[in-house]
């Protein structure tokens, strides 16, 4: 179990930092400007076909600092690095690119490159990715589509300097924490594959086997089906559901719904905040509750789902009306299933994946399970119990992720500021 910050033994003195990121500092440390401990570089390579790896914005883990492999088949300027030097990405800096490979190489000039001049290179790296200096550096930001940072500005903050010995205590100490916290991450995570994993099993058994492991089976005659209770019927998506196109009356006011990947068929008013708005929905289709809606461009990604809301959505999405007694919800699990969704896609025209469309034409001949109506309602009570059982545990999961990402963030800030002291003996105390 990880131990609070707060029980992290501090130091005997403190001083005031007149900075308002890092308030106070250990008595003995220094406070400096940043380009005094950090050199930068500012070697230009005309052209980045030099055959020495290059790095891309693309290729640091935001806040890890791990490289993502390298690129060779780029174009323009590219800046030159050393072992040890320090990469910043000043565009988006909120983005907390920051890294040191330790190889030669070039980088995207929207890096600015550092060279250590007055200690060790991964405390600093610690210090420049915390989260309050990144938000210092972001809070100075100009542009507003491609918003960076000046080196100017970077280069005048004050930092936090304690002797070299104590750099390379703070740095080692760091190094094996945060690798303890994010082996800790990976394994949760896992976790939430698994119980992914384990999510898509458990409906896929329900919409194809239903919920009695012991009923007479017989052959679907559909290969990505198999088999299916001896009483349930097959029949075309187009023989359960029939394509409907209402538009709407002008200047109307009704409710403009979106599907999504993630969270199916939601009211585009909740998403307005993010940019999602449409300027009038005159001539949009009208969608009734029960409906399932289609996002031909993304439907083999899961943009596919029942629609809980009355309103109208954009005429590129195709309406699904069922003219047979069937529980909506049932053909929602099925057609976002990654399993049926692997089907949509075979059966999506276009020539790369991200142009693929499902059109009804193709998407009506789908053959697809048909039980009882009265089997599907219980079925779908069932899922739904089940449903909600893994998705706490995902959830749960998530907000232990989310507290130990915390706690290696208050972790770094503390040691890089000197709110906790850090001697040998604490490499392994945490």
């Amino acid at each position: 179990m990880m131990i609070s910050v707060v029980e992290i033994p501090k130091y005997e003195s403190y001083k005031d930092s007149e900075n308002e990121w890092f308030s106070v500092i250990p008595e003995h440390w220094k406070c400096i400007r940043l380009k005094y401990s950090l050199k930068l570089v500012s070697e230009k390579i005309v052209s980045a076909k030099s055959g020495l790896p290059y790095i891309g914005m693309e290729n640091i883990e935001s806040w890890s600092g791990k490289i993502l492999g390298d690129n060779s088949d780029v174009e323009g300027l590219a800046s030159g690095f050393e072992p040890s030097d320090i990469l910043f990405g000043k565009l988006r800096p909120y983005l907390a690119k920051v890294a040191i490979p330790d190889f030669r190489g070039i980088c995207s000039t929207e890096f600015l490159v550092y060279r250590a001049t007055n200690g060790q290179p991964q405390y600093f790296r610690y210090l420049l990715g915390s989260k309050s200096f990144i938000n210092v550096i972001d809070s100075s930001t100009y542009g507003s589509k491609m918003p960076r940072a000046s080196s100017d500005f970077i280069g005048n903050q004050y930092i936090p300097v304690p002797s070299s010995q104590e750099q390379i205590f703070i740095a080692n100490f760091l190094d094996q924490k945060t690798a303890q916290i994010d082996e800790a991450i990976a394994i949760k995570q896992q976790q939430i594959s698994l119980l992914k994993e384990r999510k898509q099993i458990t409906i896929q058994q329900a919409v194809t086997q239903g919920l009695d492991p012991n009923v007479p089976m017989k052959d679907s005659g559909v290969d990505w089906i198999g088999q299916i209770p001896e009483h349930w019927e097959m029949k075309r998506v187009k023989n359960i559901f029939r394509m409907v196109m209402e538009p709407s009356e002008k200047n109307n006011e009704h409710e403009l719904l979106s599907v999504y990947t993630d969270i199916g068929v939601k009211p585009r008013r909740e998403l307005e905040e993010r940019g999602n708005k449409a300027s009038t929905t005159d001539g949009y289709w009208f969608v009734k509750k029960g409906d399932i809606v289609v996002n031909k461009l993304l439907a083999w990604m899961g943009a596919i789902g029942l629609s809980e809301y009355k309103g109208v959505t954009s005429p590129a999405y195709d309406i699904l009306r069922p003219q047979l007694p069937i529980n909506g919800y049932f053909y929602h699990y099925l057609f976002r299933s990654d399993f049926c969704s692997a089907e949509l896609k075979r059966h999506s025209r276009g020539i790369m994946d991200m142009r693929l469309r499902l059109y009804f034409d193709k998407f009506g001949v789908v053959e697809v399970p048909y039980p009882p109506s009265n089997e599907q309602d219980e079925i779908i009570r069932t899922l739904e119990h089940q449903m909600k059982e893994i998705d706490t545990g995902i959830d749960l999961l998530l907000a232990q992720i989310e507290k130990l990402k915390e706690y290696k963030t208050t972790l770094i800030n503390s040691a890089v500021t000197g709110k906790i002291k850090i001697t040998p003996e604490m490499i392994g105390y945490v």
